[in-house]
């Protein structure tokens, strides 16, 4: 696989400066071109052996573009903050808007191969990981997001030069270190590694492109004439309507048409006085639970969907009475803002992950790509099926990192439904919960209740079940939703 890059490619100086002022010309304006339109997003990663020129090649990169719409973002040991949600939490808050240029040292591929190197990883979890982050970059390029791989190769003995080169002069000795020394002690396992992870991350939409990091000259001139190609060639596509083939499969409605919504019993009994005896007790479980020691090293992720006044709020709101405020936070999600539509969609979700010991709870979630964005034709077919995927993906990686998510669908009948509304355009302090939009959904009721079911059964999983509440009756509904998490919280926090 690094055959080619270890053939000691060079070019002249002349050559060098014959090529360099028109290769900077042309990147400049398709950097240009990509701003103005803002018609995607290009992520480049830079990965390598410690001493092929990484640094120099980025920092010639800023010199031959404009820097400021170019972010550098350098990952080294997660931060505490860092350390406390799932590892690619810091990785989704770096990735840049339609319009600009990500570079990424230290980057997911990091761990992987370097835990692997040192003996810490074996082949299986190894390969597992890298089948994850192959999902992950094609969810990124589905996404529209041009994703660049670099990976800057030296031989061994070229390695060696490199460094005694360094060392040997008294303006760079400083960036020698012993640990490049020690790299180099290690260089033959590390290569064998990379090998293998370059050659199991080498996909259509993502691939690698191996840069010879002997000569300097010759290394600006492979990676700037391949970032232009492909900026150019996706720039050509994006003006031409072109995306790539994306199939879905059919989505077949049960026979008999029974589901698991007209499945349910809606209309459950429960008195106030039994509600409120109830209520109390759960509460004081669940603040308990949540003010534990075995909760201090957890999060918990709480996620309401349903329809139209359906009790969300209300069921909210009976859970942050036994909260510390100072512990939870509140999402209700709406419409993308203009800067969370310039990223993939799961981004604004990721940057709202709770610290250890803390509670987010989102009032409608990332499941809006499966319901109200197949429903109203936000998004096209491909898109919201591929999306089941990368919700569980997404999931699995809360639970793996601690969190406890906990998913909640509150139904309710349309004869209900219709009271609400009448009740809450009837009473002056609810009329603001009533909009034009409620009564708009309310008639795409039936093309609801076969996503909502969908929904349900591709994303239930073991980590992240759905819990299906009854919810006519109010009392009921909440007394359900307590129980349910306040058991889900004590049986995690046992373990």
């Amino acid at each position: 696989m690094f055959e080619s890059a270890e053939l000691g490619h060079r070019l002249s100086k002349a050559e060098y400066e014959t090529i360099e002022p028109k290769l900077r010309t042309d990147l400049l304006d398709v950097q240009f071109d990509l701003f103005e339109h803002k018609d995607f997003a290009v992520v480049i990663l830079i990965n390598g052996i410690d001493g092929a020129g990484r640094g120099e090649t980025v920092n010639l990169l800023n010199e031959w573009m404009d820097p400021r719409h170019i972010e550098v973002h350098a990952f080294d040991r997660p931060t505490g903050e860092e350390g406390e949600r799932p590892p690619m939490w810091r990785f989704w808050r770096a990735l840049p808007p339609k319009g600009k240029i990500g570079v990424l040292f230290g980057n997911w591929y990091v761990d992987p191969i370097g835990e692997r190197a040192g003996g810490r990883l074996k082949k299986a979890p190894l390969d597992q990981r890298l089948s994850e982050l192959n999902r992950f970059e094609a969810m990124l390029a589905a996404e529209g997001v041009l994703l660049v791989k670099f990976w800057f190769h030296l031989s061994r003995a070229g390695q060696k030069k490199r460094l005694k080169a360094l060392e040997s002069n008294p303006d760079t000795r400083w960036r020698v270190r012993q640990a490049d020394w020690d790299f180099y002690e290690q260089y033959d396992r590390y290569r064998e590694v990379a090998e293998h992870v370059l050659r199991r991350t080498s996909t259509g939409v993502a691939p690698w492109v191996i840069v010879d990091g002997t000569d300097p000259q010759y290394r600006a001139v492979q990676v700037g004439r391949n970032l232009l190609e492909r900026l150019q060639r996706r720039i050509e596509q994006v003006r031409k309507g072109f995306r790539a083939r994306q199939t879905a499969a059919p989505l077949v409605a049960a026979p008999d048409e029974r589901n698991l919504l007209n499945a349910l019993v809606l209309r459950q009994p429960m008195d106030k006085k039994t509600y409120e005896r109830q209520l109390e007790k759960l509460q004081g479980r669940l603040a308990l639970a949540l003010r534990s020691e075995a909760f201090a090293r957890r999060s918990l992720v709480l996620v309401f969907e349903g329809m139209d006044a359906a009790g969300k709020g209300g069921a909210i709101r009976r859970i942050t009475e036994a909260l510390d405020a100072r512990q939870y936070q509140v999402f209700p999600i709406a419409a993308p803002t203009d800067e969370e539509a310039a990223r993939p969609y799961l981004w604004r979700f990721w940057r709202r992950l709770p610290r250890r010991g803390k509670t987010a709870i989102f009032d409608r979630s990332w499941y809006g790509r499966v319901l109200v964005e197949r429903v109203e034709g936000f998004c096209s077919e491909a898109d919201w099926m591929r999306a089941y995927a990368e919700i569980n993906d997404f999931e699995d990686q809360l639970v793996s990192a601690g969190a406890v998510v906990v998913k909640f669908w509150l139904s309710v009948s349309q004869d209900e439904q219709l009271a609400r509304f009448k009740a809450r355009e009837s009473e002056a302090f609810k009329r603001y919960k009533i909009t034009p939009d409620d009564w708009r959904n309310r008639e795409k009721w039936p093309q609801y209740e076969p996503a909502v079911c969908d929904m349900i059964d591709r994303t239930s999983t073991s980590n992240a079940l759905w819990t299906l509440v009854e919810a006519d009756n109010k009392y009921f509904a909440r007394v359900k939703i307590l129980r349910t998490l306040v058991d889900k919280l004590e049986a995690v926090l046992q373990q």
